[in-house]
């Protein structure tokens, strides 16, 4: 009987117990989930810091990050976002410009250290930025899903070493095969903007124009490669480097516009973080540099390095620039600073085009070559020239004056002479630049003598 009531006894209890546990592990399970929660939003950018035991225990837990190896794919990845690979890719290209608006043989040996080396300290300089300002990073959207916010390829040691690795790559690549004041250059800007840049940007709006020094290097240092150092000083030299110098600033105005709140909410010190809430000083500043921006054909023109034709062509060019600048500056929009951003995205190849066909350097010795191109330069200058000789058939002027062949060209037996040489030549550049009037009272002077 003691046994028979014992076992009832059990059982019930241990329906009871059962169902007690039950309850308590719903409960535990729960509070649980609710740590996991929690461990999400407070650890998750804690991974790195636990260790491969930690990790194995806290696996699906701390915010549910399986451990996993990196494929190659995601290393070129966190690299390429390191190095800015885009930015880098814009300041070979107008490294390259530079080399070629020098018009000397290319020594393609020379060329590609100059390029290589250009893009290494871009790299440098890039990733070195990101690791100084990964906090700030962190704070702002457009820039939160950095390698270095995230850390889930490389973490801040990793791009050290990239840095690291990176710039005595492209100052190596520099001292070797271009020259010490080109290399000079390339290692410098790796301080002025990993150093000096950013250590503005979150202490003073001129950061803005620090960069914009920062961006208008590359061009000189393609021209000093080209000239072995020795064109440092010459004005062609000056004209690409203040050309992007002045390209910076509607360019990054507008963005930094755009972008306006997030700036703030990283707090860096911006023109247009700064600015009034209707954007004042922003317009202001895009709309005079534009126009300084516009000068520059003119001025390339009447300093004899381009032609004339690059005058006339840079008025529509600019023209356009004018005018979406000024859109912005009626109405202050993230729409219109979005055009005035695009805008100058295209405008600069165009410009860089334009310049090298119209450069006058570029017209040295086309007549001489009689078709032997043994040089890409002498090939380059032979296709521009073809060019300019499309745009003359085109020309309403020349084409009143000499006629047409029946393929549409000019008459190719008055074009060359010499008695027609001055009439053919089209009034249009003179009249604006006023040279004409000048040579008109030069011949007046002559005949009253």
């Amino acid at each position: 009987m003691l046994t028979a009531l014992h076992l009832s006894s059990h059982k019930i209890f241990g329906v009871s117990t059962s169902r007690a546990s039950n309850a308590i592990l719903i409960k535990s399970r729960g509070k649980q989930r609710q740590w996991q929660s929690l461990s999400r939003a407070l650890f998750s950018s804690k991974l790195d810091d636990l260790t491969p035991k930690d990790r194995d225990e806290n696996e699906g837990q701390i915010g549910d990050v399986d451990e996993k190896k990196v494929t190659a794919r995601e290393y070129a990845k966190t690299i390429s976002e390191l190095s800015k690979a885009r930015l880098s890719a814009l300041v070979v290209s107008t490294t390259s410009f530079g080399y070629l608006a020098a018009a000397t043989p290319i020594s393609y040996s020379t060329l590609a250290a100059v390029s290589l080396g250009t893009a290494l300290c871009s790299a440098s300089a890039s990733t070195l930025n990101q690791i100084f300002e990964q906090d700030r990073d962190a704070k702002m959207k457009r820039t939160s899903l950095r390698p270095l916010v995230t850390k889930q390829v490389v973490g801040t040691e990793g791009a050290y070493a990239l840095a690291l690795a990176s710039g005595l790559s492209g100052g190596t690549a520099l001292y070797l095969g271009t020259d010490p004041i080109t290399t000079a250059l390339g290692v410098g800007n790796i301080a002025l903007y990993a150093g000096a840049y950013t250590a503005l940007k979150p202490r003073s709006e001129w950061n803005t124009w620090v960069g914009a020094v920062v961006g208008g290097i590359p061009p000189i240092m393609g021209y000093c490669a080209a000239t072995n150092g020795a064109g440092i000083f010459d004005l062609e030299a000056a004209v690409v480097g203040s050309t992007l110098f002045l390209w910076q600033f509607p360019h990054f105005f507008a963005l930094s516009w755009m972008h306006r709140i997030d700036y703030a909410r990283g707090g860096f010190q911006m023109v247009a973080t700064n600015d009034t809430p209707d954007g004042c000083a922003t317009a202001d500043l895009i709309t005079k540099y534009t126009y300084y921006l516009s000068a520059m054909p003119f001025l390339t023109t009447l300093s004899g390095i381009t032609s004339s034709m690059f005058a006339v062509e840079g008025i529509f060019l600019n023209g356009y620039a004018i005018y979406v600048a000024r859109n912005f500056d009626k109405e202050r929009s993230n729409g219109n600073a979005r055009k005035v951003f695009l805008t100058s995205l295209w405008y600069l190849p165009v410009w860089m085009i334009l310049f090298l066909l119209h450069s006058n350097k570029w017209k040295e010795g086309v007549e001489d070559n009689d078709g032997k191109d043994e040089d890409l330069i002498d090939i380059l200058k032979g296709k521009a020239e073809e060019l300019r000789k499309i745009g003359r058939d085109k020309c309403i002027h020349e084409i009143f004056v000499f006629g047409t062949d029946q393929d549409g060209h000019l008459n190719p037996s008055l074009e060359g002479s010499d008695q027609s040489a001055e009439k053919s030549r089209c009034p249009i550049p003179d009249v604006l630049l006023g040279t004409k009037s000048k040579q008109i009272d030069s011949d007046i002077n002559t005949k009253s003598k």
